[in-house]
């Protein structure tokens, strides 16, 4: 076996990572179809089962009754915790760096993206 094929020595006894030690992090590279059609969504509707969580990303026109899924995306409950942690820490960042993100009071989600247009809206 020439040098350049060698595997290097693994240890004998290895040690688990310690509860709570931090892993190093993993460089991902990833690959984007050309393609690919990016989407806008300004609503979600989620569903899940005991295996997998549904977000269906909706785009919602003002005045519309009516949305259009323009992605689905199926992962697992615990893929869905990671992204829940991966947005709540990528908007702490925006917010530091643009200012705090106002979100308008409403009684539901169903109130701020289905609601009817008031009279005062027209104006």
């Amino acid at each position: 076996m020439s040098e350049e094929n060698k595997q290097p020595a693994k240890p004998e006894n290895p040690q688990p990572p310690q509860k709570g030690a931090k892993q190093p992090q993993r460089k991902l590279g990833l690959e984007i179809p050309k393609e690919l059609n990016a989407v806008y969504s300004n609503a979600a509707l989620i569903a899940n089962t005991p295996a997998e969580m549904v977000i269906d990303f909706v785009q919602v026109l003002p005045r519309m009754t009516k949305g259009t899924v323009q992605a689905r995306v199926i992962m697992s409950p615990m893929h869905a915790k990671l992204l829940l942690k991966a947005l709540e820490h990528n908007v702490n960042l925006y917010e530091q760096q643009f200012g705090a993100i106002r979100v308008p009071h409403q009684t539901s989600l169903a109130d701020q993206f289905f609601r009817r247009p008031k009279k005062d809206d027209d104006k």
